[in-house]
């Protein structure tokens, strides 16, 4: 059943629950890189500061603050810089398994299309650990909780562009399968401006030969998201002129949902209990989303 994932709450992304996540992945990062008692309160104290007296649209906004400010403190440029080198190089290892299988598949869309919500799990920002064998396998037979898949189909043969916006290193590498089986031949595919959890840059993205398959941008904004107010020019111009979106990912969707754009087609693994109750499924779930009434 198609349910009705209309967000209206405007504080949708203020609940304390988005603050306390938050804490514990930057307590998880002090104790990655052993950092001292002192930069570490230096950082909680910054932290609280932030909380009390800035205001943020989404909580991806809130963490590119943070994470400049724990850069700053730390010296350590891209915190997740190991992790993403070996989410692409296991995910490239399971291209050449699945590839094959895609191409031979009845539908291979709709195996592509699964394996890329998939890589969704690859997400060192939203868990310490993930196992993306069992996944895959659960994606591959499991009945979506929002599943547009086949507007999205219909959609993509009239579209004259296409826009994918990009999440997760590792991840990237089943997008790059799905873009292939798309076969489109106008795609442009968007990164991160910077540094930001274990999103991919232009460097993971050239790792993975996308560019031979589409025009490879990044959005101007070192955010775990899409913020279209603070990304570049080149970006928002591309976004504007683009027939259809696709956006990988929670922190995709918390960035552009409120735009309610009937073109953006949301396909992601939910996971956190905050978005599951905005958006009316269970925590897990797997989505494809459009808006368009």
């Amino acid at each position: 059943m198609i349910m009705d994932t209309t967000i209206t709450d405007p504080a949708v992304f203020n609940d304390l629950r988005c603050k306390d996540c938050l804490l514990r992945s930057y307590h998880a990062l002090f104790r990655k890189f052993n950092i001292s008692e002192k930069v570490r309160n230096e950082f909680l104290n910054a932290f609280d500061e932030i909380a009390k007296t800035q205001h943020f649209g989404s909580t991806p906004e809130m963490q590119q603050k943070l994470n400049g400010v724990f850069r700053t403190l730390t010296g350590i440029a891209d915190a997740f810089e190991a992790e993403k080198s070996e989410s692409n190089r296991v995910a490239e290892m399971l291209y050449k398994i699945w590839q094959p299988r895609v191409t031979a598949a009845p539908d291979p869309f709709r195996m592509a299309l699964r394996l890329a919500i998939a890589g969704n799990i690859m997400d060192y920002g939203a868990a310490d650990s993930f196992d993306i064998h069992k996944t895959i396998e659960s994606v591959m037979n499991a009945s979506f909780a929002v599943d547009h898949s086949a507007k999205l189909k219909q959609e993509l043969r009239r579209a004259a562009s296409v826009l994918y916006l990009g999440d997760n290193a590792g991840e990237i590498v089943f997008d790059r399968l799905l873009v292939e089986t798309m076969a489109h031949p106008n795609v442009s595919f968007a990164v991160r401006g910077g540094p930001a959890l274990n999103d991919a840059t232009m460097k993971e993205a050239e790792e993975t030969g996308l560019h031979r398959l589409a025009k490879v941008m990044n959005s101007g904004f070192d955010a775990p998201s899409t913020i279209l107010k603070k990304s570049s020019n080149e970006f928002r111009d591309t976004f504007r002129s683009a027939d259809l979106i696709i956006s990988k990912g929670q922190g995709n969707l918390e960035g552009l949902i409120d735009e309610n754009d009937p073109r953006i087609f949301f396909l992601l693994m939910v996971k956190c209990d905050v978005m599951a109750e905005k958006l009316k499924v269970d925590k897990g779930s797997f989505i494809v989303l459009n808006q368009a009434k």
